[in-house]
């Protein structure tokens, strides 16, 4: 009887899948729209002029010499790595709030302890990403000797 309850209760608090889907949509006809947009109107409205000095190598108004195909430290390749762990980690921070809104500010008594599970679970997550970053600094990846 319970659990009928309360599921009860969180179908109200959730609004229709489909509507709830709708802004992700109209975000993504947005982008997609905006980027054909900006590509054919350079393709448009740009100079297509060829010549010599449009297919040399531009390197910040720099002669370019040596061997493009140098190593890089793997220290670069690590701190891409972790921006985008941190990228992702955003990612799931969406999601997470748009479920913790509603029943943080419901008043039902049924559903107090479940924000309350929520925010644990959110600190548990950032406080892992946390020392696998703290992990990161002690290796010495952000030391630029």
């Amino acid at each position: 009887m319970f659990s009928t309850y309360v599921l009860a209760q969180a179908q109200t608090l959730m609004p229709d899948a489909r509507s709830a889907w709708l802004p992700v949509v109209m975000l993504l006809v947005i982008a997609v729209g905006f980027a054909v947009t900006n590509i054919i109107a350079s393709l448009i409205i740009g100079p297509s002029r060829q010549g010599a000095g449009k297919s040399e190598t531009y390197e910040s108004g720099m002669v370019p010499f040596g061997d493009a195909q140098k190593r890089f430290n793997v220290r670069f390749y690590i701190v891409a790595m972790i921006f985008l762990v941190i990228d992702v980690e955003i990612v799931f921070f969406y999601p997470w709030a748009t479920i913790f809104g509603p029943y943080s500010a419901s008043t039902d008594p049924a559903f107090a302890g479940f924000s309350t599970v929520l925010l644990i679970e959110i600190l548990i997550f950032t406080a892992l990403l946390l020392l696998a970053y703290i992990y990161a600094w002690g290796k010495g990846v952000f030391r630029w000797e």
